[in-house]
Order: C-alpha cells, then sequence, then structure tokens
C-alpha cells in the first residue's frame, strides 16, 4: 500500500437497505469526519444509491474479491477499512480486506456460514443434524425435512416437507422461480431465538437477543421479535460460532431451543435487518453502527454498556394479498405514553405486492419501546387500529 495517499472509508453493497442507507452511511460519515477519510460506496447497483447518497459511488461487481480490489485501488485512495452489511458480499469483502490488510472477517468463516451445506458439515463433530443435498435425500431421511436454498436468505422458498412427494413437488415449485442449489434439513423443534453478536477480533461480545415468532407451517415467516435475555443455552451457541470461525464485526445468528439443548437453524454473519438493528441501537442507547464501524478501522470495542430494562418488540405489518398498495402509513415516531414508538415503511405505495409468503411480505416495520410489556403492545395495538394499509 502506497502510506502516502489519501485514505477512504469504503462500504460494499448490493441492493438498497435502510441499515446501509440510515444507519451505515451516516455512521461512516461521522467517523470519516472524525479521522479525515473520505466514504466510498462500492456497489454494482449504482443507479439505485445514487438516488438515497449523494456521496462518491464506485460501480463495480461487489461478487467479484477482485473487482472490489481493482476498484478500490483505481481510486487514488487506499482504503482504511472495507466493511460490507451484505449477506452475499461477506466472503468478497473480506478477502478484498485482506489484500489491503485491513481488519475483517475471515473469508472462511464468511464462507460456511453463508452455505448451509458446509455450516452443517463443518459442524457435524459438534451438533449433528440431518443436512442433504434436496436432490438427493436418502430413504429413511428424518421427514419431516425443512427445504431451502443453500444460500437463501428471508424464509424465501423455506418450506416444511413431509415425505418424498412432497419435497419432489416443492423442488419442482422452487425450481420454477429460481436457479441454484437446495438443501434438505432436519426440522428442529423448539422455541427460536437470535443472539447479536460484535467482535473486535479480540472479544466476541454479547450484545442481546430476541425471541422470534413465526408463521405456520409450511412457511417460516418472521412475524415479531421480542427482546428478551439471552436464554441459559447462549454458551452452546457460541461454541458453535468459535467453531465456524466468528469472531469478528456483526453477526446475526438464529438457534431454537428444545430441553435444554440450542441448535444453530442459521448465521447471518452481518448485523440483524428488518429494522431490528434500530430498535437494538435504541434500546442499548449505543451508537451502534458507529461501533460497527469503528472495529472495521482497527478499534477495539468500548466499554460493555448496563443490560437495558424494559420491553421492546419489533412488529411486522405483513401483506395478506397481491395486488397494489393502495394507502398505508409514512415513516413516523412519537411517544405514546411512556412507549417510544416508530414505524418505516419497506414498500412504498404505489408498489406491486406478489405475495411470496417469506420477510419479502414486509409492509413496513413498528417498533416500540417501553416499560412494560403491557404498555408497549398497548402502544403497538393503537397505531395500528389508528392506520391502514390497503392493497388493491
Amino acid at each position: 500500500m502506497g502510506a502516502s495517499l489519501p485514505l477512504s472509508l469504503s462500504l460494499v453493497a448490493g441492493k438498497v437497505t435502510d441499515s446501509v442507507t440510515y444507519g451505515l452511511l451516516p455512521a461512516a460519515g461521522r467517523l470519516a469526519a472524525e479521522r479525515g477519510l473520505a466514504v466510498t460506496l462500492l456497489t454494482d447497483r449504482p443507479d439505485r444509491h445514487a438516488e438515497v447518497f449523494d456521496g462518491p459511488i464506485t460501480a463495480c461487481d461487489v461478487t467479484d474479491f477482485r473487482a472490489i480490489v481493482a476498484a478500490s485501488a483505481a481510486r487514488g485512495r487506499e482504503p482504511a477499512a472495507l466493511f460490507s452489511n451484505s449477506d452475499f458480499l461477506q466472503a468478497p469483502t473480506a478477502l478484498a480486506a485482506s489484500y489491503f490488510g485491513l481488519p475483517g472477517k475471515d473469508w472462511k468463516a464468511a464462507t460456511r456460514t453463508k452455505d448451509k451445506a458446509l455450516m452443517r458439515r463443518h459442524l457435524a463433530g459438534i451438533d449433528p443434524v440431518f443436512s442433504a443435498d434436496a436432490a438427493e435425500v436418502p430413504d429413511g431421511a428424518p421427514y419431516p425435512l425443512v427445504l431451502k436454498p443453500r444460500e437463501g436468505v428471508a424464509s424465501e422458498d423455506v418450506f416444511l416437507v413431509h415425505d418424498a412427494a412432497e419435497l419432489a413437488a416443492r423442488r419442482a415449485e422452487i425450481g420454477r422461480r429460481r436457479p441454484g442449489p437446495l438443501v434438505a434439513e432436519e426440522y428442529l423443534p423448539g422455541g427460536l431465538h437470535t443472539l447479536e453478536t460484535l467482535g473486535d477480533g479480540h472479544e466476541l461480545r454479547v450484545l442481546g437477543s430476541f425471541r422470534t415468532k413465526v408463521s405456520p407451517p409450511p412457511y417460516f415467516v418472521e412475524e415479531r421479535l421480542e427482546w428478551a435475555p439471552p436464554p441459559p443455552e447462549t454458551g452452546q451457541v457460541l461454541a458453535q460460532l468459535e467453531a465456524l470461525g466468528v469472531g469478528f464485526g456483526a453477526c446475526h445468528t438464529e438457534f431454537v431451543v428444545h430441553e435444554g439443548r440450542a441448535r444453530l437453524i442459521e448465521v447471518n454473519y452481518r448485523l440483524i435487518g428488518d429494522h431490528c438493528d434500530f430498535l437494538m441501537a435504541d434500546l442499548l442507547g449505543v451508537p451502534l453502527f458507529d461501533m460497527i464501524l469503528r472495529v472495521h478501522l482497527g478499534e477495539r470495542l468500548p466499554a460493555p454498556v448496563p443490560a437495558p430494562g424494559g420491553h421492546a418488540v419489533a412488529d411486522a405489518v405483513m401483506a395478506e394479498r397481491s395486488g397494489v398498495l393502495t394507502a398505508a402509513p409514512a415513516a413516523v415516531e412519537l411517544d405514546d405514553g411512556p412507549v417510544r414508538l416508530s414505524y418505516r415503511p419497506q414498500r412504498p405505495v404505489g408498489d406491486r405486492i406478489e405475495l411470496t409468503r417469506t420477510n419479502r411480505d414486509y409492509l413496513g416495520t413498528i417498533r416500540a419501546i417501553g416499560p412494560s410489556a403491557g404498555e408497549v403492545e398497548a402502544a403497538i395495538a393503537r397505531f395500528r387500529a389508528a392506520h391502514a394499509w390497503t392493497i388493491a
């Protein structure tokens, strides 16, 4: 690296997300001003990001670490940090960061957490779970199975299947919509939780945990998340994350607890989404997005904050039919008595809705923080009653 070159804080992004637009890019701007850096966005969708970000944007194939390296080196500014919050871009970003000698995630850990088949294979000695290529499920497999894309997100094309005939039918249905390999995994019973962690390469810190409510089978749509103390089995989850090599930056892990045993569902080696990141930042009272970028700049984590009291919920407003969204509330933040409530739309009025039975059906998210569960639930109910979401 040319040490005399000016430095940049570079974010690598695919699609436009609120986490990047309203969380990470503003945080990057604050840190860049503090350190005398420039902020640059590298993306394969420059026109879309230009609609919401007025800073420098570099177009490149962000799925290829070589393109990220070339684009970073060609701008005349060596990167001081390379960071991505995308599920699909963790490994190429980690490889590019390694090329420049920057703090970053282990690309092997990023690869094995993204690929569900690799994750199961890597953890087979710790927590064996039946997992097979969906086209090669043997006779005698432990049905019911969960059929899912090997590198899927947002509950897309995830189904519970009860026998070989149902498996074949769902495989054909998914194949008509999307290419790519599918896996079939043993169904793991239990209450669904998340674990939110942040590491600086020296320490992996638990930020908190949510209890997750999902839709009835055969779908697995996350309908609401409630902040809760990490369950007693959290140590088992941390041991599995360590085995996977997870220890740097933000990580959002989903797991079930059943009869004292914690078993991973999936590991998303990035910050939690669907506006739960903003809820967590508000609840903890910390500059969460700044903290994440600071570890990518080589800083250690700050002192832990005390566990927050009260109750917090992220409640998804779901589409119930296909059609055009003709009415919906705008983004708002308000106080309802002692409850801090905010709503952020995820689909604009005029959008065409195709019901998918996945997290893509979210119309918006209500976030609420208050002293008690009763007060929070009452505030959410009042907000829902006062507004309409109409699909024509």
